[in-house]
């Protein structure tokens, strides 16, 4: 279930998750650069294509791993 955000992103982790869109990588890559600067752990994690689901693993590692999730969707 979805949770409330938290207030402060200190000592939180962070997912970057990569839907498979066409440069939905270089956005993600942006905001790496941003959070890591700022001292905030971050993972990542991908779909093969954004034509198809994610791995329910792939969901399951980052739901225990992250705080917040970022989603990317480009083209």
């Amino acid at each position: 279930p979805r949770v409330s955000p938290p207030e402060s992103l200190e000592g939180k982790t962070v997912a970057l998750f990569d839907l498979g869109k066409i440069r939905s990588d270089e956005f993600l890559d942006y905001l790496e650069a941003r959070f890591v600067d700022r001292g905030i752990d971050v993972i990542r994690a991908s779909k093969p294509t954004n034509g198809k689901p994610a791995d329910p693993d792939i969901v399951q590692d980052v739901a225990q791993r992250a705080h917040v999730v970022v989603e990317a969707v480009a083209d």
